[in-house]
């Protein structure tokens, strides 16, 4: 089992930048593909980026393709979610998940491919 822990979310105006994070616990991190997602006020929470077990793969949400970059470091249980060109319909709480996968350049993007869940973190984005 896994523990995900969010943080880095903040108040940015339009046109800045915020980078999170997700500290997982646990010496098995490799073995999990990773994703965010995000959920605004009464929205279905939806998919924003995923990433492989070795970071070789990755996978956008048309709305932050260019603009958004995921990436993890393994060493640090860790991964990276850096957010450009900010716009106000960013504005949501970012949940980041991850699920045990055999396959190493699996990136999953469905909420029901992930087992495992943060408590989110929010990021406002002030026009």
């Amino acid at each position: 089992q896994v523990q995900l822990v969010e943080s880095g979310g903040g108040l940015v105006q339009a046109g800045g930048s915020l980078r999170l994070s997700c500290a997982a616990s646990g010496r098995t991190f490799s073995r999990y593909a990773m994703g965010w997602f995000r959920q605004a006020p009464g929205n279905e929470r939806e998919f924003v980026a995923g990433i492989s077990r070795n970071g070789g793969s990755t996978r956008y949400a048309d709305s932050v393709k260019g603009r958004f970059t995921v990436s993890r470091d393994n060493a640090k249980n860790t991964v990276y979610l850096q957010m450009d060109s900010l716009k106000p319909e960013d504005t949501a709480v970012y949940y980041c998940a991850a699920d045990d996968v055999w396959t190493t350049g699996m990136v999953l993007t469905a909420i029901s491919d992930y087992d495992y869940w943060g408590q989110g973190t929010q990021a406002t984005v002030s026009s």
